[in-house]
């Protein structure tokens, strides 16, 4: 009898852990998911890492050796998180290798503070990328205006790209056209297409959560008719968009050079508002060539009671229209929406990396050493 993590995965979604600690790398944590829970990939943030380093165990040596070096605050957490990803990523190079690369992944992220700062970026991923050393990595950049063009040069470098902090289906359009244009790039400096991966995190949870906030202020039957079903027609839109502009001449020119299409990834899976179902996100998303990175919780909860059909989104386009022209109907903006949503999200990494810094500091000096 096949599990619900198992009926995923042979729907083309590829199961990746939203966390990772060294306890997950050192206990055998990680080599158990990948084994009993089709676990296939690790993708990381600030706040994964603040929770990490704040309440985990196995930290403490490392600290020491860096803290009797006088290294900064700064220089331990860049250490301390190229650690752990390099560690995660020999764990998952089997299912990297068995996948071609497409699957297997470990994600690191720029630091939050250079969410602005475009050439700050690229020099901080390529260092991330150099320092990890491992192909299965991946490097994240954050999806604002600024990040833009440093997803570019990233990837037009031969380094492979998370796209993290997608709201809007503009945006998403605007991250697509950066990944072809670096492949564009890449294919002219001589890198081999074939090497160079990338997927689009596209944000769920948090459009819920937010557009629920302005449909119950607007206080209609129409507005309450509407409620929980922006973020999964958000995200249906989305898929809709990658197979249009992935069938595109441009695209097709690059994949038939060897290319890899820039997989959409459900990132904020976890669901929020506990009257809704709590794998709403991942089986209402069952779609061929996706991601869906879970939290633990939404990973043990799927394992236990998903009930996994077939494609839920390429039929679903029509409806996914109508809920959101139902949505400026009632008065939501949701331009608006995805604009807030981006800023909170970039002030909550930044908000999450200063307290790594914080934890980070203090533990340094704890063990001897200045901050």
């Amino acid at each position: 009898m096949t599990t619900p993590t198992q009926q995923l995965s042979e729907q083309g979604v590829s199961i990746w852990l939203d966390d990772l600690s060294r306890q997950r790398i050192t206990t055998g944590n990680l080599v158990d998911l990948i084994a009993h829970r089709n676990v296939v990939g690790v993708t990381t943030n600030p706040t994964i890492f603040a929770n990490a380093v704040a309440h985990g165990d196995g930290y403490e040596q490392q600290v020491a050796e860096l803290a009797a070096k006088g290294a900064s605050a700064d220089d331990a957490i860049f250490e301390i998180t190229t650690t752990d990803v390099r560690n995660a990523c020999e764990i998952f190079a089997p299912v990297y290798e068995a996948t071609t690369g497409q699957d297997g992944r470990v994600s690191i992220e720029v630091s939050p503070d250079l969410a602005h700062d475009t050439q700050a970026t690229i020099d901080q991923a390529a260092q991330l990328w150099s320092t990890v050393d491992r192909p299965n990595a991946f490097i994240k950049i954050p999806a604002t205006k600024a990040g833009l063009p440093a997803i570019t040069e990233t990837i037009a470098a031969g380094i492979s790209v998370n796209v993290t902090l997608i709201f809007s289906l503009a945006r998403y359009a605007e991250v697509i056209d950066a990944y072809l244009t670096g492949l564009q790039k890449a294919q002219a400096a001589g890198h081999d297409l074939a090497q160079i991966h990338s997927v689009a995190s596209f944000f769920v949870s948090r459009v819920d959560t937010e557009v629920d906030k302005r449909l119950a202020a607007i206080g209609t039957d129409a507005a309450a008719a509407l409620k929980s079903k922006a973020g999964v027609a958000n995200a249906r839109l989305a898929y809709e968009l990658y197979e249009k502009e992935f069938g595109s001449d441009r695209a097709k020119a690059l994949l038939d050079a060897g290319a890899t299409v820039q997989r959409p990834l459900w990132a904020s899976t976890g669901v929020k508002d506990p009257s809704l179902p709590d794998t709403l996100y991942v089986t209402e998303l069952v779609a061929p060539g996706t991601v869906n990175t879970m939290p633990e919780k939404t990973l043990e909860a799927v394992f236990d009671h998903g009930e996994i059909g077939g494609d839920a989104v390429t039929g679903a386009y029509a409806d996914a229209h109508g809920v959101i022209d139902g949505l400026a109907a009632v008065g939501v903006d949701f331009d608006d929406v995805t604009q807030v949503l981006e800023d909170e999200g970039v002030e909550k990494f930044i908000t999450s990396w200063h307290e790594l810094q914080e934890t980070v500091a203090q533990a340094l000096t704890s063990a001897g050493g200045a901050r």
